[in-house]
């Protein structure tokens, strides 16, 4: 057996970094909370992927820290999300490798969709679809820290949907 490099074991410690931001974002159920985290998360995201040397998805988790800044100050802006979009798009033409990377590129659109133009269960239901497309990706770059964290981001996710619903039961019941 080959004895791993220090670029992929950093790749991997980077990627469990990511994955406790992450586990926390999801699992709070305020959104300005979620943003927060997931700015810091994406960060080590986009490190661990130029670590993997995934180009396409290292360019648009380091995009996605924009995203999230720029979703803050300006939700529910379609002129803002349409350049997010196209950045997304421009990053994934100058990085593109092949099919491989059409993971990444489905999650960076979906997800700038979903926190665009969505909120509550809706924006976390696009994200849950963004995180699967990044579980696929990271099993493409061979990251088995970034694989966990986005299947467990994935679960976190459904489970605070679905408390989210339930708390709305509780408010709508007289």
């Amino acid at each position: 057996m080959e004895e791993p490099s220090l670029r992929w074991m950093l790749g991997q410690g980077v990627s469990l970094a990511a994955l406790a931001l992450c586990i926390v974002a999801f699992a709070s159920k305020r959104d300005d909370r979620l943003f927060v985290l997931l700015l810091f998360a994406n960060v080590a995201f986009a490190a661990q992927f130029a670590l993997f040397q995934s180009w396409v998805a290292a360019g648009i988790s380091a995009l996605i820290v924009l995203r999230i800044a720029l979703v803050r100050r300006y939700p529910g802006a379609p002129a803002i999300m349409t350049l997010m979009l196209l950045a997304t798009l421009a990053i994934a033409a100058l990085t593109w490798s092949g099919p491989r990377d059409i993971p990444a590129l489905t999650a960076g659109l979906v997800g700038t969709y979903g926190m665009f133009m969505l909120r509550g269960i809706a924006m976390r239901a696009m994200l849950a679809v963004a995180a699967f497309c990044w579980i696929v990706s990271n099993l493409l770059a061979g990251s088995i820290g970034g694989t966990l964290a986005e299947t467990l981001i994935f679960v976190t996710n459904v489970v605070t949907i679905m408390r989210l619903r339930r708390d709305a039961v509780l408010y709508d019941s007289p």
